[in-house]
């Protein structure tokens, strides 16, 4: 199945799409560490990583609906260049605040809200794209589903890669060199995923067509609303999940050990994501939903019992087999439930709930685990995945708009 998907997005795609979104991985770590290093103040880099994290939540959604409307290419060059310009002024910012000895929050919250902001959206415009690319060929909903878990791995795996960039480079050099790289790695590959051929497999709809039945084509079921809401919740996982994990190790005396019980967790997931395309297609998509929240709520109680450095590891990577299919089934629904017209937007949606939720979580669940310890921590990433499992029985989610695939084929064609 894959060589399949790999025929069909060709063989620079995914390639720059993933060192595009590469970048997204690097910044938020990479800006903490920088700052923090640069101001001497937890706080100072605490409040920028944030801004930063805020800053691509509000305008993620806003740059998808761009590019729905207006197509991929200019939409895509623009953020790029824009996203590496700001990343390079949050370096150098902070770099000559530190050397003249005043490190002002203001300004580094400000870039960093920029840097967020700015964000081009590479993960989600690809699965667009390629999901646009594989109905454009007249494939199946099977094959579809083997897109999209390629690219959640590719998501998966850059967020296992970009904080290790990161800290790698941190021990090597300096945090500013991981920041610069992501800079150029937007400027030179995020130019590329703009400017490749398929960017006009989403060209937007012309003026003519759009004005017949508008509202009707691009409205929105309950159930979108109700996937990116799932999509919050877990990002709200992963926060109180690196809290947990941050605080146990150094509990344990073991603080270095965080990134990679973490990057564990990652490598599982998408090892988990690629084997999704094995599924059978009779199982449908909301019962692979239903099954992928009761795992996490299964494979997270665990957390709330480890005293250890093994029986982290353990229960965490086994929790990381959980990740992907939710993740991969949630994408898939959105793409069969929301309007061609609004398909970007909708994916945006959910990556900007990721990060939302993670922050938000991480902020609480930080607190909760200095004053309660990990436990505190790991209920926030239980009580998270129980509201997963509750909203996926509950909520029903709308059948497929099939009328409005052609439209993207004739588009395309």
């Amino acid at each position: 199945m894959y060589r399949d998907t790999l025929s069909l997005l060709g063989p620079a795609l995914p390639v720059v799409s993933f060192l595009g979104r590469l970048p997204t991985a690097m910044c938020q770590l990479g800006s903490l560490l920088l700052v923090a290093e640069t101001s001497g103040s937890l706080a100072t880099a605490g409040l920028t990583g944030g801004a930063l994290a805020a800053g691509q939540t509000v305008a993620g959604p806003v740059i998808g609906r761009l590019a729905d409307r207006h197509g991929q290419r200019g939409v895509v060059l623009a953020a790029s260049l824009a996203n590496a310009v700001a990343v390079t002024a949050l370096v150098l910012t902070a770099l000559v605040l530190a050397a003249l000895g005043h490190a002002p929050t203001g300004p580094l919250m400000v870039l960093g809200a920029l840097a967020g902001a700015t964000v081009p959206q590479v993960g989600p415009l690809a699965r667009t794209r390629s999901v646009a690319l594989a109905r454009r060929s007249g494939a199946d909903d099977r094959t579809v589903g083997t897109v999209l878990s390629f690219e959640g791995t590719l998501d998966e795996v850059s967020f296992v890669l970009g904080p290790a960039l990161v800290g790698l480079a941190a021990a090597l050099a300096h945090p500013a060199a991981a920041l610069l790289l992501a800079a150029l790695l937007l400027a030179v590959c995020g130019t590329a995923f703009a400017l490749h051929p398929t960017a006009t497999a989403t060209a937007p709809e012309s003026p003519a067509s759009t004005r017949s039945g508008a509202a009707e084509r691009t409205r929105l079921p309950g159930s979108a609303y109700a996937l990116r809401g799932t999509m919050v919740l877990q990002g709200a996982m992963f926060g109180a999940s690196q809290a947990g994990i941050t605080a146990l190790t150094e509990q344990l005396g073991a603080p270095a050990q965080a990134g990679l019980v973490y990057a564990a967790m990652g490598v599982m997931s998408a090892v988990v994501g690629l084997s999704m395309a094995a599924v059978p297609a009779r199982i449908g998509l909301t019962a692979r939903w239903r099954a992928a929240t009761a795992g996490l709520v299964v494979l997270s109680v665990p957390l709330l019992f480890v005293g250890s450095l093994g029986a982290l590891y353990a229960v965490v990577v086994v929790l990381g087999a959980a990740y992907a299919p939710h993740l991969i089934t949630v994408f898939g629904l959105t793409e069969r439930t929301v309007p061609a017209a609004r398909l970007a937007e909708s994916m945006a949606f959910l990556t900007s709930g990721i990060v939302g939720g993670q922050a938000l979580a991480l902020a609480v669940s930080g607190r909760l685990a200095e004053g309660h310890g990990a436990p505190a921590a790991f209920a926030v990433a239980v009580g998270a995945a129980v509201a997963c499992a509750l909203l996926s029985w509950a909520v029903r989610v709308t059948p497929p708009v099939r009328e409005l695939r052609p439209a993207v084929a004739e588009r395309s064609g």
